[in-house]
């Protein structure tokens, strides 16, 4: 490594870890003034780590609100009130997990950042890429800190302008400098703004924000920016909003370009080895339940369980990793965990019996991405393990190829195109749509050939769509049915992305998409049913009424 490399690998462990206080004291914070900030490249990457340090702070909240509000997850015999009320829909002032304030020091840090990085550039402290793919990438953070604020909170202050700290934003906000603006208005603005950036590529090889600390690559622990671009379309969903947002999402399903069949395609089982990332068993065993290849450097457990490699690579599009060294310390632990934690969070029963009323292509009345993979029954209780499976690889899970194939079809169907939405969702590409090349025009266009004679692989003749890799029959769709496809997408989505933060999202953005308060209501209120909550009805009630669906914005 350069000694600037050096530094900056030093600079992700403290700050990515937000540091020991204990290491930079008192005096330090006094003297790095703002003026002495910002004076070149690497100030500017050193602000970017700090900034993911930051952000990886709002990972517990995260997680809390878009899962427990809905219905996959349910709270255990030691959850405080606080995650009660989450799940009772029922949050008062003072419960942490409704303050927005965390998600605003965020968004300052992102403000202050890309105003200084509009001075770098001007003073030619920064090329235009370097300045470029920087500001994109803050400005890409900072939308996604406001989507999420939309969908919690609802009307929000969207503030794009430097302040100081939270404390002089506390006198601005309490002033009424900045009224809170709609959920529909946020979302104009966040798309306005994404549309606009300059550059949504990944930081380049020989970036210098580009290295390896403790093992990771950092390249995956930046936000992407066309994943981003995609998420907003789907959000707002106007005019060619999901034609957009399909062309977003497929740029990214082709990362690896021609000849990959692999990266963010979604390959099924491997022939023989087990060395996959599919629901699998063990080649001529498949009739044995015992077989099912579980661990964490084969299938599909070791997606969320393996080191860093070329798998891993294939899969992941953005995680953040947690060291046992430095804070912030992993907070799934104390959630899911009752060897290592508090257990205070659990699988509803709900969620279970989404996966077992799923079948298995050998016939196996279960999906394997559930108790085997998903949860395991531990000291007689479900338990959560995506999180857990390896003490030494613990992360933030953000995103990756399955959702990336699942918000694909999403907004395929809705582009008015079934068929692909229907193979990406259940058998794949060449299964569904034949051995050919599949042309419904950008971004529907997809190379599906094998042959040996000519000797022809097209890019997406392995891929096995969403079911497919996960070992399960299609699910029947009614043909030419836009609803039909997307109820099965988004009960798909509960399968295979459940605990990782997804959940309330999935369900707020199909309920506003339709204009259907029952559609959200009732998917809460079977969850509360057959957990006995006693608040069940009440609870359906309430969220009968939209502007029930959002948390009290209380500064």
């Amino acid at each position: 490594m350069k000694i600037n490399n050096l530094l900056l690998a030093f600079s992700f462990i403290v700050l990515l870890g937000t540091s020991c206080k204990k290491m930079i004291d008192e005096e330090t914070k006094d003297v790095v003034e703002q003026k002495n900030m910002y004076k070149n490249l690497y100030d500017a990457d050193a602000a970017i780590i700090g900034l993911y340090g930051q952000f990886q702070q709002l990972a517990a909240q995260h997680v809390v609100l878009n899962e427990l509000r809905a219905d996959l997850m349910t709270v255990t015999a030691n959850a405080d009130d606080y995650l009660k009320q989450i799940e009772n829909h029922e949050a008062k002032l003072g419960n942490p997990y409704i303050d927005p304030k965390p998600y605003y020091k965020v968004i300052l840090a992102c403000n202050d950042m890309l105003y200084h990085f509009d001075i770098m550039v001007q003073n030619k402290i920064l090329d235009n890429t370097e300045y470029g793919v920087r500001y994109a990438d803050v400005a890409s953070i900072r939308n996604w800190v406001y989507l999420q604020l939309g969908i919690q909170f609802g009307h929000v202050p969207y503030i794009t302008t430097p302040i100081q700290d939270v404390q002089t934003l506390d006198a601005v906000v309490n002033s009424g400098k900045y009224a809170p603006i709609s959920f529909d208005q946020l979302l104009d603005s966040l798309v306005s703004v994404q549309q606009q950036l300059a550059i949504l590529s990944p930081y380049p090889e020989g970036s210098s924000l580009i290295t390896t600390v403790d093992g990771y690559s950092t390249g995956r622990f930046f936000i992407n920016k066309e994943v981003m671009l995609g998420k907003l379309y789907l959000w707002r969903g106007k005019g060619d909003d999901y034609h957009n947002a399909a062309i977003a999402f497929k740029s990214v399903m082709e990362t690896g370009g021609t000849g990959d069949y692999y990266t963010y395609r979604m390959t099924g089982a491997s022939k023989g080895d087990n060395n996959d990332l599919a629901v699998g068993y063990i080649r001529y065993q498949e009739e044995n339940e015992g077989s099912l290849v579980d661990n964490n450097s084969q299938g599909w457990r070791s997606i969320f369980a393996r080191e860093e490699d070329q798998l891993f690579d294939r899969e992941w599009i953005w995680y953040l990793p947690y060291s046992t060294l430095f804070k912030p310390e992993n907070p799934f632990m104390k959630l899911f965990s009752s060897t290592q934690g508090s257990y205070l969070l659990k699988p509803s029963v709900q969620a279970i019996d989404n996966w077992n009323n799923q079948l298995q292509k050998n016939d196996f009345p279960y999906d394997a991405r559930g108790v085997k993979f998903s949860y395991n029954i531990v000291n007689g209780q479900p338990e959560i393990m995506k999180y857990q499976f390896n003490p030494n690889a613990q992360k933030w899970f953000l995103y990756r190829a399955g959702e990336l194939h699942l918000d694909f079809a999403e907004a395929a169907n809705r582009d008015g195109h079934p068929a692909i939405a229907d193979a990406i969702l259940n058998q794949g590409i060449q299964p569904s749509l034949g051995n050919a090349i599949i042309d419904q025009g950008i971004p529907y266009v997809f190379d599906a050939r094998k042959s040996s004679n000519p000797s022809i692989a097209g890019d997406w003749y392995l891929n096995a769509g969403v079911r497919g890799r996960a070992n399960l029959y299609s699910v029947p769709v009614e043909s030419g049915s836009t609803i039909s496809i997307e109820d099965h997408i988004t009960n798909e989505r509960a399968l295979e992305l459940a605990f990782e933060g997804k959940r309330w999202s999935d369900l707020l953005r199909i309920a506003l998409r339709r204009k259907d308060p029952s559609y959200l209501a009732d998917k809460v209120y079977q969850k509360l049913i057959k957990e006995n909550n006693p608040n069940a009805t009440a609870v359906r009630a309430k969220l009968m009424n939209q502007q029930n669906w959002y948390l009290p914005f209380k500064w």
